[in-house]
């Protein structure tokens, strides 16, 4: 069922063939071609520093979160030993104001015992006199 002027299934065939062949061709000269070999040069250098680049950002990236982390610890080091100190002092401070505290209690409790004495004393004098 051709219609006049029309091109048979077996023309159309044989004319995706060629142009099937055609660009075979073309593309196997296009390889051939030294200056896509050139260019693709040029691409893979151009991709290779970039992955350098890349690379080179990321080690830097990562030079620089560890100095961080180096800084962060010390940071929290001294911190520490800070607080640790404070902590010495409080508990020493404490200790002194209950030796202290215990101080006065005795020279306290010594001083009650010295007027019962005293009184106990005073009244034996007394009795001892009538």
């Amino acid at each position: 069922m051709s219609h006049p002027g029309q091109p048979s299934i077996a023309d159309r065939q044989k004319a995706a063939a060629a142009a099937k062949r055609q660009a075979l061709e073309q593309h196997r000269a296009r390889l051939k071609d030294p200056e896509l070999a050139e260019r693709q040069a040029a691409r893979q250098a151009v991709a290779v520093a970039r992955e350098h680049r890349i690379a080179e950002r990321a080690a830097a990236e990562k030079a620089r979160l560890a100095q961080e982390a180096a800084e962060r610890e010390a940071k929290e080091a001294v911190e520490r030993e800070a607080r640790e100190a404070a902590a010495q002092a409080e508990l020493a401070a404490r200790k002194a104001a209950a030796d202290a505290k215990a101080a006065r209690e005795r020279e306290l409790e010594a001083e009650l015992l010295n007027t019962r004495k005293a009184r106990k004393q005073a009244r034996k004098a007394k009795k001892r006199k009538r």
